[in-house]
């Protein structure tokens, strides 16, 4: 199983951490879209480093177009000496709509058909074929030769896709080169939500299991002194909260239970009282949704959900630093080592 570290939303402290994460025998390292531009932190890690696979975990892919993100992909990966992973997700509707101010609907056949669009476009450049792709929500008909990069001298970046619904777990087991697991996971909604979603779309697509990478994130609160475990404890439960708090994801509270938890905890985020949403989450919920501990006993509790079920761990760490993660991967390495 690979181990993957998070990176800073902060690009300046993304290079040093980067190194840092390399240094420690991290196999891959994650930027995501948030306080900052996924895509920007990926580039600086990829010129920071030479040997960690670089992905987004995740950029949001309605919040720009295939053929930016092909540009964007394409580039990265021969920054990187062919390192790179586009990972991409949806989002949710408000985000998109409100925050970005782009369009949303049919998210499940818009991302099927924003992986083909960026597979045409990169086709395109490789072949020199003309580019024609006319979808239902994406049309690339152009592209000259001003504008058409070089083939590249590396394989086109493996796509890896977010998904929490049944729906679009099935459609990324169908279409994409690997699947991220969502953070707001639990063993339980793991082997009863993912697991039989993900089969149905390989089946449906005729693809091994071999064929397809699944990295599961998750929420980890851990730290290397008490006043520092403590702050990653009340991130966590704050961010249980907030990603149960989105409809989209009632089907995970569904299978324990706690779906009526749902519309409280939206309420009080419309409302902007994070002190009462993090409160809310007890430690049975905690340790349901979350690895918690030293890191020690993080490595064995991830060893124990995970080991034989997926090929990639992420860490979900919301404060990282370097000798933080370097001891959570030599924890989870060495409780993987004991079976």
């Amino acid at each position: 199983m690979k181990i993957d570290g998070s990176l800073m939303f902060d690009p300046v402290q993304v290079g040093p951490l980067a190194q840092a994460l390399e240094a420690a025998g991290f196999d891959g390292a994650y930027t995501f879209d948030g306080q900052s531009d996924a895509f920007i932190g990926a580039a600086v890690a990829a010129t920071a480093t030479t040997r960690l696979e670089i992905m987004t975990s995740i950029a949001v892919a309605f919040a720009r177009n295939p053929m930016s993100l092909a540009y964007l992909a394409n580039d990265l990966q021969n920054l990187s000496q062919g390192r790179f992973i586009l990972g991409l997700g949806t989002q949710v509707q408000a985000h998109i709509e409100r925050r970005y101010s782009m369009p949303w609907g049919q998210p499940v056949a818009r991302m099927r058909e924003t992986v083909a669009a960026i597979r045409s476009i990169w086709s395109s450049w490789q072949s020199g074929e003309r580019l024609a792709f006319e979808g239902a929500f994406y049309r690339h008909t152009l592209m000259s030769p001003t504008f058409s990069p070089p083939p590249s001298a590396h394989p086109l970046p493996p796509i890896y896709l977010a998904a929490v619904g049944p729906k679009m777990t099935a459609m990324a087991a169908e279409v994409a080169d690997g699947v991220f697991i969502h953070p707001f996971n639990s063993a339980q909604s793991f082997a009863e939500l993912t697991l039989p979603s993900l089969e149905a779309g390989l089946t449906a697509a005729g693809r091994p299991r071999s064929a397809l990478t699944l990295s599961a994130q998750v929420i980890t609160a851990t730290g290397l002194s008490e006043q520092h475990f403590e702050q990653a404890v009340n991130s966590a439960r704050t961010q249980i909260a907030f990603y149960g708090s989105t409809p989209a994801y009632l089907p995970v509270l569904k299978a324990h239970g706690w779906e009526a938890l749902q519309p409280r905890w939206h309420a009080w985020i419309r409302a902007g009282d994070w002190g009462a949403l993090g409160a809310s989450v007890d430690d049975e919920m905690l340790h349901t949704f979350a690895v918690v501990g030293t890191p020690e006993a993080v490595g064995r509790q991830i060893a124990q959900r995970y080991a034989g079920k997926v090929d990639r761990i992420s860490p979900v760490v919301y404060q990282p630093d370097a000798p933080l993660l370097a001891a959570l991967r030599k924890a989870i390495s060495a409780a993987l080592a004991e079976g």
